[in-house]
C-alpha cells in the first residue's frame, strides 16, 4: 500500500514550500479515495490545493500528459484548473519535470512522493433537470473534445473492451475477491455482458477516438455563475466522445434522449457528433461497472478503502454485480438511445 503515513501535516507544508510557495502553516485534507489531496492556505491570503499522486498508478509520462492537456484547455480559455509552474525555492530539495515544471518529486522520511499544486476552485453540483444547463454543458464538452482533438495521447489508457473490461476481469479472478458460491455466476455473466460489448462495439465500427476528461460524472463537475468547470483530469484518457456525455444521463431511456438531445444541442456548436456512439452508451456503462469492481480490488489494502466500501467483497456485493450485468445485458439488446 501506498506509504501515506509520511505525509503528515508538517510534511505537506514543507512540501508546498519547497515548490516556492509560502504557506502560513493552515491546511484541510479533503475527500480522496485515489490520491491524497490538501488545501493549502497561503501568506498572501490565497488557497492552493496540493495533490500527492498515489504510487504506481500513473507514469512520469502520464502525469505530464494530463497536465499537458490541461494547460491546453486553460490557454483555449476552456474552463479547467491547470496546475501551478514551480519554482522551486532549494534546487536539491525536490525535482521537477514538465514543460513549464508542473510535476515535482520530494522525499519525505524516506519515502518519495510526486505532486503538484494547483489554485482553489470551489463549485456546486450541476442542476443536470435544467436544460439550460445541459446546453451549458454541452457547450463546455464541446470545447473540451475540441481541444482533445488537436493532439493525441500518447503514454495514457485507451479506453476500450481489453483495457476497461477484459483486463478487470482477470485482476478480479486473479485476486480471489469473488465468494466461491457467487463465482460461477458472477464469471459467466461477466463473460456474456463483455461477449455483447465486444458485438455491439463490432457493429458500430469505427468511430473518432480522441483525448477525453474520461471520468464526466456529474460529482466531477463544479458549477458556478459562470458556469461548469473542472478541478482534475486524473481519469483523462483516449475514447470516443459519448464517454464523456453518458453520465450526465438518467432515468428512462425516453428522459435519457431528452437530455442528450439538449446536451448536443450545446455540443454541436463546437464539435460534430457521430450518433452511431449513442449505441456505445449501455457497452461503456457495463465496462464502467467490471472496471470499478476491479478498482476497488486494487486498492484493497489502502485502509481507506474498507472503511470506505465495506460491502465489496460480501456475497450481497457480487450477487448485486451479477444482476446489474444481468440487466446491462438486456440493456444492451435493446436498441440504441434515440434523438428526437
Amino acid at each position: 500500500m501506498p506509504h501515506y503515513a509520511a505525509l503528515r501535516p508538517e510534511s505537506v507544508l514543507d512540501a508546498v514550500a519547497a515548490a516556492g510557495l509560502d504557506p502560513d502553516g493552515r491546511l484541510l485534507q479533503l475527500n480522496s479515495y485515489e490520491n491524497r489531496v490538501f488545501q493549502v492556505f497561503l501568506e498572501d491570503g490565497s488557497v492552493v490545493v496540493a495533490k500527492f499522486y498515489r504510487p504506481q498508478r500513473w507514469s512520469d509520462a502520464q502525469i505530464l500528459e494530463e497536465h499537458a492537456f490541461a494547460l491546453a484547455l486553460a490557454a483555449a480559455d476552456v474552463p479547467v484548473v491547470a496546475p501551478l509552474a514551480l519554482v522551486p525555492r532549494d534546487e536539491g530539495a525536490i525535482t521537477l519535470q514538465g514543460e513549464p515544471p508542473t510535476l515535482a518529486q520530494i522525499t519525505l522520511e524516506g519515502e518519495p512522493f510526486r505532486y503538484s499544486i494547483s489554485p482553489r476552485r470551489a463549485g456546486r453540483a450541476p442542476d443536470l433537470e435544467d436544460p439550460m444547463v445541459l446546453q451549458w454543458l454541452g457547450r463546455f464538452l464541446g470545447r473540451l473534445h475540441a481541444v482533445g482533438a488537436e493532439s493525441g495521447f500518447k503514454h495514457r489508457r485507451t479506453l476500450d473492451v481489453a483495457t476497461f473490461g477484459e483486463a478487470a476481469r482477470e485482476r478480479l479472478l486473479a485476486g480471489d475477491f469473488i465468494p466461491p458460491d457467487q463465482l460461477p455466476a458472477w464469471r459467466s455473466t461477466c463473460d456474456a455482458a463483455l461477449s455483447a460489448v465486444r458485438e455491439v462495439f463490432a457493429s458500430v465500427g469505427a468511430v473518432r477516438r480522441l483525448r477525453l476528461h474520461g471520468d464526466c460524472h456529474p460529482g466531477n463537475i463544479l458549477w458556478r455563475d459562470e458556469g461548469p468547470h473542472v478541478v482534475d483530469l486524473d481519469d483523462a484518457c483516449t475514447g470516443p466522445a459519448v464517454q464523456d456525455l453518458w453520465m450526465l444521463l438518467s432515468g428512462e431511456p425516453q428522459a435519457m434522449a431528452a437530455q442528450m438531445h439538449q446536451i448536443l444541442q450545446g455540443y454541436r456548436l463546437f464539435m460534430p457528433f457521430d450518433a452511431r456512439e449513442l449505441a456505445l452508451i449501455e457497452p461503456l456503462r457495463t465496462l464502467r461497472m467490471i472496471h470499478h469492481s476491479a478498482w476497488l480490488a486494487e486498492r484493497w489494502s489502502d485502509p481507506a478503502f474498507p472503511a470506505a466500501f465495506p460491502f465489496f467483497g460480501t456475497g450481497a456485493y457480487w450477487s448485486q454485480q451479477t444482476s446489474q450485468l444481468r440487466e446491462q445485458l438486456a440493456a444492451m439488446a435493446e436498441p440504441p438511445l434515440q434523438l428526437y
